[in-house]
């Protein structure tokens, strides 16, 4: 099996990859919102498809990137069903198997840093990813999203503890430059958990930790919540994948959004066919991504054509160009027309 530990050093978060060398399908755990370019460069360097997004936690220190790689790579995210994201194309129990080539990994639900906390078993490998439910000497803070100490020192003693001594234990995150540990090593040394403590004696740690409020958790949990995705427009994807708005929100909501609209339609179509929708800029389908290297890539962008095939090519070119905000207007102008609305001749 192929397997590689990431870092994000703002963070100070663990991705994980994961692959059959044969079928080269892959698997990331906890993925970063900031390093898709790097995650998607690795996957296309190493020849893998990408199959599944395994989040360990809706997290409160960053924002995933399980949305965007859905729409770019078509990735299915996985996700507690208790985490209470609906986006989840797998909301996942306990006991749950997650399949990638020759390869399983079976879901663990621990909850107690969040409600919402799973640990993913690697048992053909001997390993096991613990997000942030335990962590090398220490363990995930529970005062936050219906955290609760007693529930968090059950599920490592009932869930991992119980796995075998050597296997591997590789944590969401490390703060001290370690990269993994085992079950065996955290029994006897983990400070809060380890060593015979006993429930009262972790509830009493954890009581006093007095930690501060979070610095990014106002940010990550509504995106989280939402596979990363920042909920800028009522989004529906189509089958093949397009993100697509409807026109009336085109319409009524797209300036207050600050999206520009871009229209891929050919030249003679923009200036004869069924006219144009105001304040849209025409960018022939052809030209869309040698125009795109001047944009920036966290612009709000929406996409229109004759009827919608077209925008939603363009669409899911410019996300996998790296582009986080793009969506294709359903029906494009025949739509739009059909619908009344205004248009510039």
């Amino acid at each position: 099996m192929l397997f590689r530990q990431l870092f994000d050093k703002d963070t100070a978060t663990y991705t994980y990859l994961l692959a059959d060398e044969e079928t080269r399908e892959a698997v990331l755990i906890d993925p970063v919102r900031e390093q898709i370019t790097r995650d998607t460069s690795l996957l296309e360097e190493l020849d893998l498809k990408l199959s599944w997004v395994l989040e360990t936690h809706v997290h409160a220190d960053h924002v995933t990137s399980a949305g965007t790689l859905r729409q770019r790579l078509g990735s299915k995210t996985v996700v507690s069903k208790n985490a209470g994201v609906g986006c989840a194309d797998l909301a996942a129990g306990d006991g749950d198997l997650v399949r990638f080539g020759k390869h399983e990994i079976e879901v663990r639900l621990t909850p107690g840093h969040t409600s919402g906390d799973a640990t993913f078993v690697l048992r053909d490998e001997g390993k096991a990813f613990t997000g942030d439910t335990l962590l090398i000497r220490g363990c995930g803070r529970t005062d936050f999203q219906q955290g609760d100490a007693r529930m968090l020192y059950a599920s490592v003693h009932d869930k991992i503890f119980s796995l075998p001594d050597d296997t591997e234990l590789y944590p969401a995150h490390d703060y001290k430059g370690r990269t993994s540990t085992t079950v065996g090593e955290e029994k006897k040394h983990n400070p809060r958990l380890g060593g015979g403590k006993t429930v009262d004696e972790f509830v009493g740690i954890m009581d006093a930790l007095n930690l501060p409020y979070p610095k990014k958790i106002d940010e990550a949990l509504p995106a989280n919540s939402n596979c990363g995705m920042v909920p800028w427009a009522p989004v529906d994807n189509r089958h093949d994948g397009v993100p697509e708005v409807t026109v009336r929100w085109v319409f009524e909501e797209a300036a207050d959004a600050s999206a520009k609209v871009v229209d891929v339609r050919e030249l003679e179509e923009w200036n004869h066919d069924l006219g144009r929708v105001q304040g849209a800029e025409h960018v022939p389908l052809a030209t869309v991504l040698e125009a795109a290297k001047s944009w920036d890539k966290n612009d709000k962008i929406v996409v229109l054509c004759r009827s919608g095939g077209r925008s939603g090519q363009a669409a899911l070119a410019l996300l996998r160009e790296g582009f986080s905000h793009v969506v294709s207007m359903r029906g494009g102008m025949l739509t739009w027309i059909d619908a009344g609305y205004p248009v510039d001749k």
